[in-house]
C-alpha cells in the first residue's frame, strides 16, 4: 500500500498478496496498525497529497488523481476531516511567507552595505 497507493487497491488484492483472508487480515491490521487497511491507505494518499500540495503547483484536480482518489468530492471532504483545511486552505497556509533576509550590522559594516 506503500508503494502502490495511487491505484485502486481491494481489501481481495491485499489477502491475495499475503494469502489470507480479507476478515482475517482486517483484524490483524487492525490489531497490528490500530487501522483498517482502508484507514491506511487513505491516510498514505492524504499524506502525498499534503506533499504535493506544499511542494508543487500541480492543480488539486491533479493531484486528487495522482494520489489515487477517483472523486474530487471525496478527496476534498476526506482532506478537510484529516488535515482540518480544505485542500486548497491547506496549500495556502503550508506555503512559506518570503521574509528578507537578516543581515547583522557588522556584515554590513565590513561589506559597506547600506540599509
Amino acid at each position: 500500500m506503500d508503494r502502490h497507493y495511487d491505484t485502486p487497491i481491494t481489501i481481495e488484492d491485499l489477502s491475495r498478496e499475503v494469502a489470507l483472508s480479507p476478515y482475517y487480515l482486517i483484524r490483524a491490521f487492525r490489531r497490528a496498525y490500530k487501522l483498517t487497511p482502508h484507514q491506511y491507505l487513505i491516510g498514505q494518499r492524504i499524506d502525498r497529497a499534503k506533499e504535493l500540495l506544499r511542494n508543487s503547483d500541480i492543480s488539486i484536480t491533479e493531484i486528487c488523481a495522482a494520489v489515487g482518489f477517483e472523486s474530487l468530492g471525496s478527496f476534498s471532504s476526506l482532506f478537510r476531516k484529516v488535515a482540518g483545511l480544505s485542500p486548497s486552505a491547506y496549500r495556502a497556509n503550508s506555503r512559506p511567507t518570503h521574509t528578507p533576509a537578516y543581515i547583522p550590522l557588522c556584515i554590513c559594516v565590513l561589506y559597506g552595505l547600506e540599509e
